[in-house]
């Protein structure tokens, strides 16, 4: 029957008021109280950390992702559910399923509204994730909100406070939880996983956003803060103007990863104009559909994992 293992960081799902606001403040087995019923297999919780999401390290992320494969080294786990906060639970899903190599599911979820408050999304969006762990496999790292299933790749936090929080822009979820029951599409293809980073020191990733008039100021600046990686946000297919391309062929010459993606929520980054065809002349990769935030956690990731060549594989699929 195996157990499933619920790793606890914080968020809102395990927020309390404060005279500040809400902060991240209850342990996981407090959170998991919230479940509407008894769960049909047995359940262990580790409090990983207890952070806001828009707080947490690079350090915390890593450990999680540590955290997961010694748990999964145990055959008798089942899946894991991580509770995490919703602002960067787009960054922390994608990281972990960039490494992910087992069969045997990792959920994330979290909630719009604390636990306690009037229509919490937090028992339904917990019961949802622990179904979604119990039954599948081969699907990589995955998201549960809102009563839909979303692959960790491509999916971003679209509406700051609506329970219906996660998308992909650019694709439809790939299940459906209706009533107790997972509805899943069979799995996508996925690269081969990265090994675990053993680097102490995290490289710098900067993301930098075109604009109108916008010139290659702060593109140099970060260079020279020592960016190991940047993310350019382009315009429209990923365009930018020729001063920019100038700089992205400057620090691609100084070893720096360049990856470029759009401000615009959906579409795929492509060669379309001369923009951005210079750009990958210039040594960039276009990030295809994924979006700033990921595209950057895509960057870190090749370069913890000491594989930046590997970047483009990594953001085409």
């Amino acid at each position: 029957m195996g157990r499933l293992v619920v790793i606890a960081t914080g968020g809102t799902i395990s927020s309390t008021p404060t005279e500040a606001g809400l902060a991240a403040a209850l342990p996981g087995g407090t959170v998991l109280d919230a479940l509407p019923s008894p769960q049909p297999v047995p359940v262990e919780v580790v409090d990983l950390c207890t952070v806001d999401s828009s707080a947490i390290t690079l350090d915390q992320q890593l450990g999680l992702l540590r955290q997961v494969r010694a748990t999964l080294a145990d055959p008798q786990v089942r899946g894991i559910v991580v509770t995490h906060g919703t602002d960067t639970m787009e960054e922390t899903a994608f990281l972990l399923d960039l490494h992910h190599d087992d069969p045997r599911p990792v959920v994330f979820t979290g909630s719009q509204r604390p636990l306690g408050a009037p229509g919490s999304d937090a028992p339904g969006n917990l019961a949802d994730a622990f179904a979604v762990a119990r039954q599948a496999r081969d699907h990589g790292v995955l998201i549960a909100f809102g009563g839909k299933i979303h692959a960790a790749r491509g999916t971003v936090k679209h509406h700051t406070l609506n329970p219906d929080a996660y998308q992909d822009p650019s694709a439809a979820p790939v299940g459906h939880l209706i009533g107790g029951e997972v509805l899943l599409q069979a799995p996508a293809p996925r690269p081969a996983a990265l090994p675990v980073p053993t680097v102490t020191e995290a490289p710098r990733v900067d993301i930098l956003t075109h604009h109108t008039g916008g010139d290659a100021v702060l593109l140099r600046a970060a260079v020279a803060a020592g960016a190991r990686g940047l993310v350019l946000v382009g315009a429209g297919a990923g365009n930018v103007n020729p001063e920019v391309v100038e700089a992205v062929r400057e620090a691609n010459a100084a070893g720096v990863l360049v990856a470029v993606t759009s401000r615009t929520a959906a579409g795929p980054v492509l060669p379309i104009y001369t923009s951005a065809t210079e750009l990958t002349r210039a040594g960039a990769v276009l990030t295809g559909t994924l979006r700033a935030a990921q595209a950057r956690i895509a960057v870190l990731s090749a370069l913890l994992a000491g594989q930046p060549e590997r970047l483009p594989e990594l953001l085409d699929c």
